[in-house]
């Protein structure tokens, strides 16, 4: 049986009887885990239990944002605060030789808990590039001012998950670097001119290759004046597919987050007709959830393949 072309984020520390009838029944693709989710390893490794058992799937996908720095999922299990993604860009810059080894070390340790409570998706790297106005809500989770650090780091990040079968997901596509505004509460409008961002901000996402990207809730005015890229055909086809070359499952950033501008029902529909694969509900609302099962199709051919692809990885 196919599963929708949905991921879910569920509302707390324990799957409700609710939450799973709608796994068993309507199987959303995935599940996205958040802080609110995590209290200890073990409660970890039997919620994940519980999720994989509705949904009859010992590869069941499961998502979690574990970045380092201000976006650790894990830490009331381990503090991983201080190594955000500009803390192995600063050791990359400054220790080059001992960079892959540290990073490596850092890595391993988290796929080996992701690998232990079930965790098999990493939504990292962040690749966006930070800017001298970047708000800080990026900014201070950037590898660098340099798209060619970024792209390297961003390589390596990718390559060193992989080795440890954790899929990874590169966000924000295809840029939000320039961004002065969180999208989380306000519309990002980008004009930079396409030179530019092809030269700097597309960069890293066209020369990274993992199976996932997630898409910006941000609008590049020299491509569409008008949608953010996750509700743009052209930025999704023009820049995303034709000149970045990802062919990978494309993610949309959450559906509930305030740079959107429609209600979470019109927001997915567009999402997913301006050529998203996957769109993510992450406020736990099972009402919402419900209601987005309604409208959101079976998963293609596309998606089932790359959902084959992700299976290899991980077993």
């Amino acid at each position: 049986m196919h599963s929708r072309a949905l991921i879910i984020g569920i509302k707390g520390e324990v799957l409700s009887a609710d939450e799973e009838r709608l796994i068993k029944k309507d199987r959303p693709w995935g599940i996205i885990l958040f802080s609110r989710n995590i209290k200890n390893i073990l409660q970890l490794k039997r919620l994940i239990n519980k999720i994989r058992s509705a949904s009859k799937n010992k590869n069941y996908p499961i998502l979690i944002d574990q970045e380092g720095g201000a976006v650790s999922r894990l830490n009331k299990i381990i503090d991983l605060s201080i190594f955000s993604q500009n803390y192995f860009a600063n050791l990359y810059k400054n220790k080059k030789k001992d960079f892959r080894t540290y990073y490596k070390i850092y890595i391993e340790r988290v796929s080996e808990i992701f690998r232990n409570v079930g965790i098999n998706i990493n939504t990292t790297p962040v690749l966006d590039i930070r800017r001298k106005h970047t708000h800080k809500m990026i900014s201070n989770r950037c590898f660098s001012t340099s798209s060619t650090t970024t792209s390297k780091i961003g390589k390596i990040c990718v390559d060193i998950y992989r080795e440890n079968k954790i899929a990874t997901v590169m966000k924000h596509i295809p840029g939000h670097g320039f961004s002065e505004f969180d999208s989380h509460f306000k519309l990002p409008f980008v004009k930079l001119s396409k030179k530019e961002l092809k030269q700097k901000d597309f960069k890293p996402f066209k020369e990274c290759n993992p199976l996932f990207a997630m898409t910006a809730h941000v609008i590049y005015a020299a491509y569409d004046p008008i949608n953010t890229a996750t509700h743009s055909k052209i930025v999704i086809q023009d820049v995303i597919r034709k000149h970045m070359r990802f062919s990978g499952i494309l993610i949309s950033d959450d559906i509930s987050m305030k740079a959107l501008r429609y209600d979470f029902k019109e927001n997915a529909r567009k999402a997913l007709n301006a050529g998203c694969n996957l769109i993510m509900h992450c406020n736990g609302n099972i009402k919402e959830m419900r209601e987005l099962i309604k409208i959101t199709p079976l998963i293609d051919k596309f998606i089932q393949k790359k959902t084959s692809d992700f299976t290899k990885l991980i077993i």
